[in-house]
């Protein structure tokens, strides 16, 4: 589409751009990096599972399992060493995401994913050769380097060369990319679990390595967006990106709003102390809490330990897995139904009623496992009950992967100026992997304490963020990233931090022009 800016719903201006091949080309590859976070989100809970991953590396907690198959159910797999080869992952992706917010602004989003495949590739190769626990733990600290920093600059890329119109359904090619990993691993860890020798979760671990491999080699044929060329001074570059993934020459206006924001941007010398100014509260609140209430939705119950937990409550080794595989079937195709609505039904509509479905499957699951259970754990679930129990944790997973799924990395990665997003980014990440990790160290633990509670636990959680999201969320589909500001300004809480006058310039601690992002 060819001509000038328009002004948009809300106040701000619209630019030129529509689906040109070279936009679905480089957010097709830079997604990509999603496949490492769903592989190894899928892969990690199936082979522990497998008896003779146990039995080589944890033979306690396989002596356990065995041991409690006729007893309380709810504590069979209770291990921190088990769970720590899991999550050990995620406390290095923490870490790792405030070195990868600097590696993403000063030396661009392409080579922060090629850091963050290159890691991931190594940590791949040394935990499918692992010979002891500390092999395993360190090739997953790998495995965690990779995922910070791909997870720091894959979201920012997307946004960042997405037509506004397009931006939530190329940037949900993330997501859609983790599910596809998610279900890859789920498929593998079912064909090589009954290999002969019990070598089959070597293979598992070590095809980690393929999309690694993947979003290294893309990372270097894609170019750098439009905004981290400006702000690194390669502007003729920056122009040329530009014309290519908006399809037009027509990119004066938007080329020079970037330039403007960029020369603010550049003035800002402590980004991480900026980004605690009342102008950026909205914003900060929202890159905080979305992803805590992502992780607190307990999907990583289902995502990390389908297997596990299909087998604690009575499913057999090979039909944990198969469960599994379904669960993973619907996360991918949940995740298309997002990637086709969420430019025009919006964001708050998919968090709404994906909260509201995912609230009463917890409800359902959690009275389910009550009634077989009860507390003591001691029970056997009847093949009806089992298959009642897969449909509504179905339901829960197609609620998060067109709700909470993708916009836990859309909305905070859309949200913020350019001279803080970075920070801003790096931030939503480390919330989210910090999360992530206390999750993933507890649940088995929680599960053994909390027993059937802990799915309400997770569904009172559901009740309060859906809350947040009515209350505090406003609407931001179809607004260019460099207008963003008016969103919040406009907002009935938020307006009292960042306020803009009738030129549509900020207000609230800053007199400067702000139209880029």
């Amino acid at each position: 589409m060819a001509g000038g800016v328009v002004v948009n719903a809300a106040g701000g201006k619209e630019y030129p751009g529509h689906m040109t091949a070279f936009v679905f080309f480089t957010c097709l590859v830079a997604s990509s990096g999603g496949l490492i976070f769903g592989y190894d989100i899928g892969i990690s809970g199936g082979v522990t599972s497998m008896d003779s991953f146990l039995q080589e590396f944890f033979p306690s907690v396989y002596a356990q399992a065995e041991a409690s198959k006729d007893t309380n159910q709810y504590c069979k797999f209770n291990s921190q060493l088990l769970t720590l080869f899991t999550s050990s992952l995620y406390l290095a992706a923490l870490a790792t995401s405030f070195v990868a917010a600097s590696v993403t602004r000063v030396f661009g989003r392409k080579w922060s994913m090629f850091c963050g495949g290159v890691t991931f590739l190594a940590g791949s190769a040394l935990n499918g050769a692992a010979t002891d626990v500390m092999m395993l733990i360190l090739g997953r600290i790998l495995l965690g380097i990779g995922v910070g920093f791909a997870n720091q600059s894959v979201p920012l890329y997307l946004s960042e060369m997405a037509p506004a119109k397009l931006r939530g359904m190329l940037n949900i090619g993330f997501q859609l990319m983790t599910t596809i990993g998610i279900l890859a691993a789920n498929l593998i860890n079912y064909a090589t679990v009954g290999i002969e020798g019990g070598w089959g979760w070597r293979i598992g671990l070590g095809l980690a390595g393929v999309p690694a491999l993947v979003i290294t080699v893309g990372a270097l044929v894609l170019p750098d967006t439009p905004n981290s060329l400006i702000a690194r001074g390669y502007h003729k570059d920056a122009k040329a990106v530009l014309v290519k993934i908006r399809g037009t020459d027509d990119v004066h206006d938007e080329f020079d709003d970037m330039v403007a924001a960029s020369e603010e941007a550049s003035a800002i010398e402590h980004p991480w102390r900026n980004i605690l100014e009342p102008k950026y509260r909205p914003q900060l609140t929202v890159a905080v809490l979305i992803p805590f209430f992502q992780q607190l939705t307990g999907i990583n119950v289902i995502m990390f330990y389908a297997p596990v937990l299909f087998l604690t409550i009575g499913f057999g080794d090979d039909a944990s897995l198969m469960s599994a595989v379904i669960t993973g079937l619907v996360n991918m195709f949940a995740t298309v139904v997002s990637i086709v609505t969420v430019d025009r039904l919006g964001r708050r509509a998919l968090f709404l009623q994906g909260g509201t479905q995912m609230f009463i499957s917890q409800i359902v699951v959690g009275t389910l496992i009550a009634l077989q259970f009860g507390t003591s754990g001691v029970g056997a679930m009847s093949r009806s009950n089992a298959m009642l129990l897969v449909l509504f944790i179905c339901l829960y997973v197609a609620g998060f992967a067109w709700s909470w799924g993708p916009l836990g990395w859309l909305v905070p990665s859309e949200v913020f100026s350019l001279e803080v997003r970075s920070a801003g980014q790096s931030i939503a990440v480390c919330v989210n992997m910090t999360l992530t990790f206390i999750i993933g160290q507890a649940f088995l633990s929680m599960l053994c304490t909390l027993k059937f509670g802990l799915f309400y636990f997770f569904a009172g959680w559901m009740f309060v963020m859906t809350a947040f999201v009515a209350l505090f969320l406003p609407e931001t589909k179809g607004v260019a990233i460099e207008e963003m500001h008016l969103v919040w300004s406009r907002h009935w809480f938020w307006g009292r931090y960042v306020n803009v006058d009738d030129n549509g310039s900020r207000r609230g601690g800053s007199n400067r022009r702000m139209s880029g992002v």
